[in-house]
């Protein structure tokens, strides 16, 4: 399978979600794999959305996240939950959009280049199954545009994984 993106360079923040929202649909369909389903969409995201240098996972392991699937330098590999932006948003269920991280109480410094991030929750009948996170090296990077097209990107990613659990029985 070939993969190419198609997006209007030109295109607004939400038209360039959008597409990548739709790019998602297809390139995870049909996948019951949580793991193929989430190196692919890291991959898609990384590649997709300008100016990053890290996209990928944290999933629920008791009180911690652990890393999954991720583009990017090598990272983190375990996050209490309530610890820095990704434990923050595990434990608050929301969003978390951080203009800089230094300025961010508690943050991790996995990555020394990181400046910004995004981080969002997935939640999975009522549980916490991770969260994606999404970090770049300028300051400011994310906007609430990027907040709301990356919610729905997630979305995405969260309902044919909730597909997934359920055919392989774990939902």
């Amino acid at each position: 399978m070939t993969f190419e993106f198609e997006i209007d360079q030109g295109a607004t923040v939400a038209e360039r979600y959008a597409a990548l929202s739709r790019q998602a649909k297809s390139l995870l369909a049909g996948e019951t794999n949580a793991i193929a389903l989430a190196a692919n969409f890291s991959a898609l995201v990384y590649h997709g959305v300008e100016r990053l240098n890290w996209a990928g996972f944290y999933m629920s392991d008791g009180d911690m996240l652990v890393v999954g699937p991720f583009q990017g330098k090598p990272a983190c590999i375990r996050i209490p939950f309530g610890r820095g932006v990704c434990g923050r948003a595990a434990v608050d269920r929301e969003t978390v959009v951080v203009a800089d991280v230094d300025a961010f109480p508690g943050h991790i410094p996995c990555d020394s280049a990181s400046r910004s991030e995004i981080v969002v929750p997935i939640i999975i009948d009522d549980t916490v199954f991770g969260v994606f996170d999404v970090d770049s090296p300028e300051p400011g990077r994310f906007t609430d545009a990027d907040r709301v097209g990356m919610e729905q990107l997630v979305a995405v990613f969260r309902d044919q994984l909730s597909v997934a659990l359920r055919t392989n029985g774990v939902a």
